[in-house]
């Protein structure tokens, strides 16, 4: 019988893996909980309707990727492409803005989309969302971005550029859009069909369209920084004085959009060039008409989305090393495994990483599986050393040995402890 595999776009994260992510999912909400962001824990399945109008029915997401299906009640339910529209469902339907002027959240789990998996991308994929939501002060905005450069420092990435941009209000953004449609109509037969699709629909998404022929097209294109209203143009000077103020540097990029709809005044996005040539990290934005859209009063909001795959790709070897046990108790023969057996978990629940062999191998053999696990001491246990209760404990990186005593477990368990806080 054929052995059953993995669903394609779907990936195992195995044991050699996990200490990498654990890296950044600690260090995350570290640095949240210093600036008092909140976790929240949203449902993987939300009502289809929830993206429709949330991401918007003409984007990609909606159209072609979103795993959609009809339940047995007759409703139609999707696995979240996203988290931005189900942490805001939450917010409303809990009423967590009546509780604070500001609410800052954010959630680290796996989203859905069905899109053509190739290298790095797949179609369960992992991203960490923050969203400030309930205020429009521009310093909500810097300081959004400035916690978040402090992140990506965090995890042990280098060289970052922040670029930054304003996509104006629905005041301003409608005259912008009627001066883009009308230049790029000229250029229709060089866009691609996704592009000639959206002239109509939502023609700045065309910006982020890689595609050759479309990038060509927006080389001489309108930019709506030069077409924001008095207000959008003061948030977005206030945006670049705070940074100021906080020392992070940053460049305008007047073509950067955001790809999904709902995104107002102020985007950003952060890149990377410590591999040599400059990477995509993260992005986000505000969004201050999105709770209405989703039926509920009108508040504003930021955010940002980071995919925890291409983080981790970024993030240097020796930044997240593999967790590795503290001990390894060779036991030879059965009394001394029996005593080992004991021992290990009574290390255990001293909060001491141990291990041990339950098979009856020679020492060698053990000692070879001890270097292998990278454990840092191992106490060589047989019957001489059951007699006398004293045992060898070699130090795994220097080769060096000493006498212990077996008198007592806790007595043990201390000075494994001592050993492991030592820096030598």
């Amino acid at each position: 019988m054929a052995s059953i595999s993995s669903v394609r776009g779907f990936k195992d994260i195995l044991p050699g893996e996990t200490p990498r992510w654990h890296h950044v999912e600690e260090r995350a909400r570290k640095v949240f909980s210093s600036f008092g962001v909140n976790e929240i824990r949203i449902p993987i399945l939300e009502k289809t309707e929830l993206f429709k109008r949330g991401i918007g029915e003409a984007t990609d997401i909606v159209e072609k990727e979103m795993y959609t299906f009809l339940d047995r009640g007759g409703e139609y339910l999707t696995l979240r492409p996203e988290a931005t529209a189900s942490v805001i469902r939450a917010y409303l339907e809990h009423h967590l803005y009546a509780e604070e002027p500001l609410s800052k959240l954010y959630t680290i789990g796996p989203m859905f989309r069905r899109e053509r998996p190739q290298k790095g991308r797949f179609r369960q994929f992992h991203q960490i969302n923050v969203e400030f939501l309930g205020q429009d002060d521009p310093r909500i905005d810097s300081e959004l971005i400035f916690m978040l450069i402090h992140l990506l420092h965090t995890v042990g990435l280098t060289d970052l550029s922040l670029e930054i941009n304003s996509l104006g209000c629905p005041e301003c953004r409608p005259a912008f859009r009627k001066v883009l449609t009308s230049f790029l109509e000229d250029k229709a037969n060089t866009l691609c069909e996704d592009c000639r699709r959206r002239l109509s629909a939502n023609p700045l998404r065309i910006f982020d369209c890689k595609q050759k022929g479309c990038q060509e097209a927006i080389t001489e294109a309108p930019c709506i920084l030069d077409h924001i209203c008095d207000e959008c143009g003061r948030h977005f000077k206030e945006v670049q004085k705070n940074l100021n103020l906080l020392n992070t540097s940053f460049t305008i990029n007047r073509k950067m959009v955001r790809g999904l709809d709902y995104y107002t005044r102020t985007a950003f996005e952060v890149t990377t060039n410590a591999l040599g040539a400059q990477n995509a990290v993260t992005g986000g934005g505000r969004y201050d008409g999105l709770t209405k859209l989703l039926g509920g009063p009108d508040i504003p909001g930021i955010g940002f989305a980071i995919g925890v795959e291409r983080l981790i790709s970024l993030i240097p070897e020796e930044e997240a090393a593999t967790l590795h046990p503290d001990v390894f108790l060779a036991a030879l023969g059965s009394e001394a495994r029996d005593f080992c057996y004991r021992l290990s978990n009574t290390l255990r629940l001293a909060g001491l990483k141990t291990e041990m062999d339950f098979s009856d191998k020679s020492l060698k053999s053990q000692m070879k599986r001890a270097h292998k696990l990278g454990c840092r001491f191992t106490l060589i246990i047989g019957e001489k050393e059951m007699k006398e209760k004293k045992a060898q404990l070699r130090n795994m990186e220097g080769g060096e040995q000493r006498e212990i005593s077996l008198a007592s477990f806790s007595d043990l368990a201390a000075c494994f402890k001592r050993l492991i806080q030592s820096p030598s």
